[in-house]
């Protein structure tokens, strides 16, 4: 079920396009539908007619790709798990859908996901809940969780997610799959529907490093359609691979392994650092002095920006809008309060405040200076090391429904994860073993690893190697 695999079954006749589309859809109306509830929809006979044409030789020929429910794909559902949009049909491929293709992927199936990408569960999707594979009694994570989700149940060969501040990395880590969220510039956002502009990267989300390696390749370049899409060279991903990690020196922020994390996924995540020393990679102590502050940070830019971006949700162009208004002012108040789940509108509002007259500078403006030294903290620890890791998330999938009403609760679960965004830099989540949780079964936890801006290579080249460990527990 890797990407690499079937393109080698492709190449050798063993099976087709069509036979691959058939086999999941079979697979999503028996595992998916009514139990883990990944898909929110898919287009079988649009994907067949697009594999009979499929060409082989391309990198990814012939191959299907979950995509995110926030990715626009033409003639497509785009619902952003939304009431919102939850009838409509998108009038163009995104950025990264044209260049899938341009590869010779397919892409199928909508996956769910927190409505317009705000949360950490899956459990903000107005449309419908999707239970981790691995429990179903569990959260699979957000806002990625359908993408996730369908790849740890092998209803998905690989899936493309967003991450704003933590979104691919820790669904990845609570379903145990791969998952990474590159450098802010190196994926076009165009046709990506945005959360917070300055956040947003769309990535990968796959069953191992290297099928990661080739779906990144596949959708990283620049865009003309993206002004804050970098030109900048695009390495072969696949060619630094199996270098290994001897000599690199790897740092362990002290601050992302103080109080809060759970015992077992302290003891997974020192055991892959611990192994990664003995394939010859040096450990070395760092400080990120600032991370105390990056939780309220981001949760004073990322409102910000969605409160602007989420303006154009007004029931005039596109998407829900109220019947029998008395006005035009009651067209967007109501509109917008049938359309929007309370997530949605919570986020809104608090971005709405810290933009607001007397309370900008004290708010938002002082969050983007803080922002500056959060990253300033990750230039100079790049100084001394190659890369940086530290657990995903403080503890395992939680139970569904275990802390509604809390949303500090659910926020606070993103605090390993959300600088990585605040900074640009890229992160991957490499699944590193199992602990009990909760009264749970045994649950996958996630190391993340860190690296410079455009340092995905190297990334993946130490990806490759921790993706070697199977557990500390």
């Amino acid at each position: 079920m890797t990407l690499t695999s079937l393109r080698q079954q492709l190449l050798a006749g063993d099976t087709t396009p069509a036979a691959i589309l058939e086999k999941l859809a079979a697979d999503i109306t028996t595992r998916d539908h009514g139990q883990t509830g990944a898909y929110l929809s898919y287009d079988l006979q649009s994907a067949l007619a697009e594999a009979a044409t499929a060409d082989l030789s391309l990198p990814l020929g012939g191959i299907p790709i979950a995509i995110k429910d926030n990715i626009n794909v033409l003639g497509q559902p785009c619902t952003c798990g939304s009431k919102f949009l939850e009838n409509f049909i998108s009038p163009y491929d995104a950025t990264v859908i044209r260049k899938l293709r341009a590869a010779g992927a397919i892409p199928f199936g909508r996956m769910n996901m927190d409505e317009f990408a705000m949360g950490s569960a899956t459990e903000n999707s107005a449309l419908q809940i999707t239970r981790n594979p691995r429990d179903p009694a569990r959260i699979p994570g957000g806002s990625s969780g359908g993408s996730a989700a369908a790849v740890a149940d092998l209803t998905a060969i690989a899936a493309l997610g967003s991450d704003t501040g933590g979104s691919i990395r820790q669904p990845a880590s609570h379903c145990g799959v791969v998952g990474l969220k590159p450098s802010y510039g190196r994926v076009s956002r165009y046709g990506l529907v945005a959360f917070a502009s300055s956040l947003d990267q769309i990535g990968p989300l796959t069953q191992t490093v290297e099928d990661a390696a080739l779906l990144l390749q596949a959708i990283s370049g620049n865009d003309p359609l993206d002004s804050t899409c970098l030109d900048a060279p695009v390495p072969d991903f696949l060619s630094g691979l199996h270098d290994g990690v001897k000599g690199l020196k790897l740092g362990i922020p002290k601050e992302y392994f103080g109080e809060g994390i759970h015992p077992g996924v302290r003891k997974n995540v020192e055991a892959a650092i611990q192994h990664l020393a003995a394939q010859g990679a040096e450990i070395v102590e760092i400080s990120l002095p600032h991370t105390e502050h990056a939780v309220a940070t981001y949760y004073v830019i990322a409102p910000a920006e969605a409160s602007s971006n989420l303006s154009r949700f007004d029931g005039i162009r596109y998407g829900h809008r109220a019947a029998q208004p008395s006005d035009i002012l009651d067209l967007y108040k109501k509109s917008r309060e049938e359309g929007f789940g309370p997530e949605v509108k919570r986020r809104i509002i608090l971005g709405t405040y810290v933009l607001s007259s007397g309370y900008y500078d004290a708010y938002y403006s002082r969050a983007q200076k803080v922002r500056t030294l959060i990253r300033r903290d990750f230039e100079t620890a790049f100084q001394q090391v190659d890369a940086i890791l530290s657990p995903v998330a403080p503890t395992p999938a939680r139970k569904i429904g275990s802390i509604s009403g809390d949303p500090l609760q659910e926020y606070l679960s993103d605090i390993f994860t959300l600088a990585a965004n605040l900074a640009g830099i890229p992160g991957i989540s490499i699944p590193c073993g199992h602990t009990d949780y909760d009264g749970g079964s045994q649950l996958p936890v996630g190391l993340q690893i860190l690296a410079p801006h455009l340092g995905e290579a190297k990334l993946l080249q130490i990806a490759k190697v921790a993706e070697g460990f199977d557990g500390g527990e």
